[in-house]
């Protein structure tokens, strides 16, 4: 039975992939710090979709919690084959308004632990020849987008090189780089994101089936849609002086009744 490590699975896209991977047969590992929220997913996916359902409550922005991660991908008596590194979230606030404990914080979840879960899960997956890593980043990645698209653009180059070195080892590895969500990620950030068309917004299970079939293609970098797609490549053709503001601006309007202030995970 193929099993599949999700981390932040309890709503977006995290949620998106642990529901596809279940209906696919997966049994599933479920990793969030929320552990009351973490019960009630695991119960769902159970009942509607009759698999095997492990969780474990870590929180990935702490030692304690990569730690142990790390330990349940190693365990070879219970092999992971697709490890997903969706756990992130945004912080309420630009450089030097949001707090350096949070940016810090931010980038601990968002390079430190997807470097060590992906090199958990990497090893047993070579010896066996056999297995997959989806790190989701962002289309921010390819912008100015202070310490989060710093943070995801790192993401994207790691996940390209360990795919480059680990070729012909039966490891893939892929960097899904959507645009905007409808999740929780914008509320919990405090971000205000009415002003945006709706054209813009993409639909978290369709992105998780785009990056299923890319994985399946054998690709290094997903990016869902080809609205996301032409924005990339302007994002990339562009001087960043012209595209800077604009990137800054687009979805980073705050709340007036929910200020910038302590980050929220995803």
């Amino acid at each position: 039975m193929t099993t599949s490590l999700v981390t932040g699975p309890t709503a977006g896209i995290g949620a998106a992939f642990a529901r596809q991977l279940a209906a696919k047969g997966h049994a599933l590992v479920l990793v969030s710090r929320d552990e009351e929220r973490l019960g009630r997913t695991a119960d769902e996916l159970r009942e509607r979709y009759g698999v095997a359902v492990e969780v474990l409550a870590a929180d990935l922005a702490t030692e304690p919690g990569i730690a142990a991660v790390e330990e349940r991908l190693r365990d070879a008596s219970r092999p992971v084959d697709l490890l997903v590194n969706n756990a992130g979230f945004g912080n309420r606030g630009t450089f030097l308004v949001a707090p350096m404990a949070d940016e810090l914080r931010m980038l601990r979840l968002h390079c430190e632990a997807v470097l060590r879960l992906t090199a958990a899960a990497a090893e047993g997956m070579r010896e066996r020849g056999r297995g997959a890593v989806v790190n989701v980043a962002s289309v921010a990645a390819f912008m100015p987008r202070g310490t989060y698209g710093a943070s995801k653009a790192w993401v994207v180059r790691f996940t390209e090189g360990a795919a480059q070195e680990l070729r012909g080892s039966g490891v893939r590895l892929l960097a899904l780089c959507p645009g905007f969500v409808r999740t929780e990620f914008h509320a919990r950030a405090g971000m205000n994101a009415d002003a945006l068309p709706s054209w813009a917004w993409l639909d978290a299970d369709k992105v998780v089936a785009a990056a299923l079939r890319d994985l399946a293609r054998g690709r290094t970098v997903s990016v869902p849609d080809p609205r996301y797609k032409l924005a990339v490549a302007l994002a990339r053709h562009t001087p960043t002086r012209m595209f800077a503001a604009a990137s800054t601006r687009t979805g980073r309007r705050y709340d007036p009744k929910n200020p910038p202030g302590p980050r929220t995970p995803r």
